[in-house]
């Protein structure tokens, strides 16, 4: 039997990429950085970087989390943090051709939090900003800022962010996700906002305000207003213990 030769196979790496998105004055916004190296040198794309030999995948997404944003990574099943996020893996990419360097891997991550100061770029980035996930997904021949040259995003990224939002749609159907994009105490108004930004719907405030505090579990009451939206004092809740919703949040059909 002939011992086993590393360099006899073909380089192959893989990579973290990070879908992180925020709700930025009623809009869903992602990350997204400026290449400064390298394939697509330019190009803007999804933050992320190579796993080192020492991390496994999730070490290596919250590392890039903290590097790109500052914010530690929430366990799901953990109390919030004050400066976390809610970080969950999201799928594998594969393809042979995504990555002109070698065979390359991704495996691709959710990130979502309240709403994220300016970034800040780090590694190959030279640059870091948020857009509007409908202004990098919805115009024809790719994303492009103050009169630059629009341009697909880099690599796969455009297919992984798509994946990343409707999971993030999806979720906050069933799930209490939406309460990740909300401040530790919140109202029902600011939570229904966060559901118009991501669904990209309008929902009647009655309705929505009936359905979030019948549900078991979802929100309970944080002891105090505010007025920080204007008008009359609003009551402050916190996120329940409720993981699942039961009934769903059903989302419109547009």
């Amino acid at each position: 039997m002939s011992p086993y030769d590393p360099s006899a196979f073909p380089p192959f790496a893989v990579t973290v990429d990070l879908v992180v998105l925020t709700v930025r004055r009623h809009a869903l916004c992602a990350l997204v950085v400026r290449r400064g190296e390298q394939p697509f040198q330019g190009r803007w794309a999804l933050p992320g970087g190579f796993v080192r030999d020492d991390e496994d995948l999730a070490m290596a997404a919250a590392r890039e989390l903290g590097e790109e944003t500052g914010l530690c990574a929430s366990a799901p099943a953990a109390p919030a943090l004050a400066n976390g996020a809610h970080l969950e893996q999201l799928a594998t990419y594969g393809d042979p051709r995504r990555d002109p360097r070698m065979r390359v891997v991704s495996v691709a991550h959710l990130a979502l939090a309240p709403d994220l100061p300016a970034p800040r770029a780090g590694g190959d980035a030279h640059s870091a900003r948020w857009a509007h996930v409908e202004d990098l997904l919805g115009q024809e021949g790719g994303f492009g800022r103050d009169g630059e040259q629009p341009a697909p995003l880099a690599f796969d990224h455009a297919r992984i962010l798509a994946d990343g939002v409707e999971r993030a749609r999806s979720k906050i159907e069933y799930s209490s996700l939406a309460t990740a994009f909300c401040p530790a105490e919140f109202t029902v108004g600011e939570l229904r906002r966060v559901y118009e930004a991501v669904w990209g719907v309008a929902l009647d405030p009655r309705n929505f305000h009936r359905k979030v505090t019948g549900t078991p579990g979802f929100l309970v009451p944080a002891g105090g207003t505010t007025t920080r939206q204007g008008g009359r004092p609003a009551q402050l809740f916190r996120a329940g213990g409720a993981t699942l919703l039961n009934p769903p949040m059903l989302r419109p059909e547009v």
